[in-house]
């Protein structure tokens, strides 16, 4: 009999997109329209995402243009850039919003890889919660018979690899975003 690891591989996949989606929300020096992902405008009577009420789009490597769809959430969008404490600064003008992004001080980028390796350990917690439960699982199944103990230590090392495998990739990740972050 062999183990399946489907259940483990879906959740290494998993906490590797979430720690890539939180690294894209983590400012650099140059302009994304992804750190604006997770800004969310009070319009209509409800919280919406700005890329739901506005088109944004990269103007240049220092700035960000967001056009509303209707005009009259030009407020409303200003606001909620403004409140998200990313550090940006928004200009109103005919046309919609530019959002500029300031040089980082070298204090914020120290700040930001702070945030950085929170994430990171984040991500490494939610990978050991998943070697932990797929460890317990071999062990059960070992325990009614399903499985040799041989084949128990075999699973479990190949669990391990492709725990490894999945903190080198984690590891690589930020440490790109740290070098980004850095120059």
């Amino acid at each position: 009999m062999s183990y399946n690891f489907s259940t483990l591989d879906q959740a290494l996949t998993g906490t590797q997109n979430w720690l890539k989606n939180e690294l894209s929300s983590i400012r650099t020096g140059r302009a994304t329209p992804a750190i604006l992902d997770g800004v969310s405008a009070e319009v209509y009577g409800s919280k919406m995402v700005l890329r739901e009420i506005a088109s944004i789009t990269t103007e240049d490597p220092k700035t960000i243009r967001v056009v509303p769809w209707d005009a009259t959430l030009v407020r409303a969008i200003e606001k909620a850039i403004t409140d998200s404490d990313l550090g940006l600064s928004v200009s109103v003008d005919d046309k919609g919003l530019r959002v500029i992004f300031p040089e980082l001080t070298a204090e914020r980028r120290t700040s930001l890889v702070k945030v950085l390796k929170q994430k990171l350990e984040e991500a490494r917690i939610a990978l050991r919660k998943e070697r932990d439960k797929t460890k317990t699982d071999i062990e059960a199944k070992e325990k009614e018979g399903g499985m040799g103990e041989d084949d128990k230590f075999r699973y479990i090392e190949d669990l391990q690899k492709r725990i490894d495998a999945s903190n080198k990739v984690l590891d690589e990740m930020a440490e790109k975003k740290e070098q980004e972050l850095m120059s």
